[in-house]
């Protein structure tokens, strides 16, 4: 299963970042390595660094990593993981800036065609770009 790129999700809750496991999992089924962490004991929010590198052993892959974070401690927490790294892993894992779900599913898809690491990066943080510019109903009716 090492032949494609791995993803990791790390959420404030370990049940959002499970959920969105079972999510990739249902749209690609063991294809891609994925791993998933969140939370910080005893139904607390919270991200810890140890778990996060934990995540990143279980998805690795030769072809690299993708991070998808939900918040900006989670992704603090997932770069610092990022640096503890030796340096030939740590140039091929990645934190995306993309929303965490939509990214996640579209990067285990493009990761199962078997993409490389750049690419697999590009189609998670083009559901970002794509969220971000979609007006919600709310804010589409109102006048400036």
């Amino acid at each position: 299963m090492t032949d494609v790129v791995g993803i990791v999700i790390v959420s404030h809750s370990p049940l959002v970042a499970e959920g969105a496991a079972d999510m990739v999992r249902q749209m690609v089924g063991d294809r891609v390595p994925l791993a998933w962490c969140g939370g910080v004991g005893e139904g607390v929010l919270g991200t810890r660094l140890s778990d996060i590198r934990a995540a990143i052993d279980r998805a690795w892959s030769e072809r690299g990593v993708v991070v998808m974070v939900d918040l900006g401690g989670a992704e603090t927490n997932s770069e610092m993981a990022i640096e503890a790294l030796p340096p030939e892993r740590r140039r091929k894992v990645v934190v995306a800036n993309a929303p965490v779900v939509e990214g996640a599913v579209l990067a285990a898809t493009e990761a199962a065609s078997g993409a490389a690491l750049a690419t697999v990066l590009a189609t998670a943080e083009e559901a970002g770009a794509r969220c971000r510019s979609v007006p919600s109903k709310t804010s589409a009716g109102r006048r400036q």
